[in-house]
């Protein structure tokens, strides 16, 4: 990915928002998580599908569901779309990349988007080494 922005369709943030805010619901909150789809060459959402979080400590960190997350990708190629990256909550924190979010993160060239369920959003890219933030763009 070149680009410095990212564009979000209004209907996609309004889903994650929704996501979040059901794990935020939660009791205790639970991070929730997905999968971004759209266009990676235009760094472009139209879609997101959500995935079960399996990670042992849901209050505080995600896993994507490995078979979930298969059956995602093999949907959005299907489909003639791209994977462009994943997303997942922060229910009690402010979403930027956690120090877990930095150890777990392993797919360079892809989009890490997190949210707050207050509303707010922050995408990074993971370059190998470190994220590189990108301005979202809610068209």
């Amino acid at each position: 990915m070149t680009s410095n922005k990212l564009s979000l369709e209004a209907a996609t943030s309004t889903t994650i928002l929704s996501h979040a805010r059901e794990g935020a619901a939660r009791d205790p909150p639970q991070e929730v998580c997905g999968v971004l789809v759209g266009d990676r060459d235009a760094a472009t959402i139209t879609a997101v599908l959500p995935v079960s979080n399996v990670a042992e400590e849901p209050r505080v960190a995600y896993e994507l569901d490995p078979e979930e997350t298969v059956s995602a990708f093999d949907e959005a190629e299907s489909e003639g779309n791209d994977v462009v990256g994943f997303y997942h909550s922060h229910p009690e924190t402010d979403p930027v990349p956690s120090a877990t979010d930095r150890e777990q993160a392993s797919w360079p060239g892809y989009v890490y988007l997190i949210c707050n369920p207050d509303g707010r959003f922050t995408a990074h890219e993971w370059t190998g080494d470190e994220f590189r933030e990108l301005a979202i763009v809610v068209e």
